[in-house]
């Protein structure tokens, strides 16, 4: 089973994955230790492509991040699709716990102040950048959106309360074709 968890920034991204992979036992990848290298500098686009290209053949995995190349190779998309200024707020909240170090998720030297400003520029832009080519992605193949924390619990709880997360998810989104919780 392939899922991609994707969203804005701070739309709980990881969190959710890390969740998801506890429950399923799949092995969870982060994409911001890709995107990123020591210094908040930016991997370049031919290699961090083919580092997602090896993540993404692996036989089975959970990917969080914002990633076409993800997206396309997975079996089940989750699209948390929050607000942006919720998403505004827990990145704000997050910067605060990690304003000079880095998140356990970054290569090092990556303390939230020096990314302030592009935080901000990033999740302003989602909504026009990178939200339409997540949502026609979504059309192509089973997928579930995630608007708010009560329809996020929701789906977690569907999902621990199944003993097959592939079943679970497939079966859902197939009986609705795009599942909402």
């Amino acid at each position: 089973m392939k899922i991609h968890v994707t969203g804005n920034a701070g739309s709980g991204k990881t969190t959710l994955a890390k969740a998801l992979g506890e429950i399923s036992g799949l092995n969870v990848y982060g994409l911001d230790n890709i995107v990123w290298q020591a210094g908040w500098q930016k991997t370049p686009l031919a290699e961090r492509k083919l580092l997602e290209q090896k993540l993404v053949n692996h036989p089975d995995w959970i990917i969080e991040g914002v990633s076409s190349i993800a997206r396309q190779s997975a079996d089940f998309i989750v699209f948390l699709d929050y607000p942006r200024h919720i998403c505004f707020f827990r990145s704000i909240r997050r910067s605060f716990r990690y304003l000079f170090s880095s998140r356990p998720e970054l290569p090092e030297n990556c303390p939230e102040i020096k990314i302030l400003p592009q935080l901000i520029k990033i999740i302003w832009q989602f909504p026009e950048v990178a939200k339409p080519e997540i949502c026609n992605d979504l059309s192509k193949v089973a997928s579930v959106r995630i608007h708010s924390n009560q329809e996020l619990h929701h789906f977690i709880k569907n999902v621990r309360n199944n003993k097959s997360l592939k079943s679970n998810l497939l079966n859902q989104s197939q009986a609705t074709s795009k599942w909402n919780p």
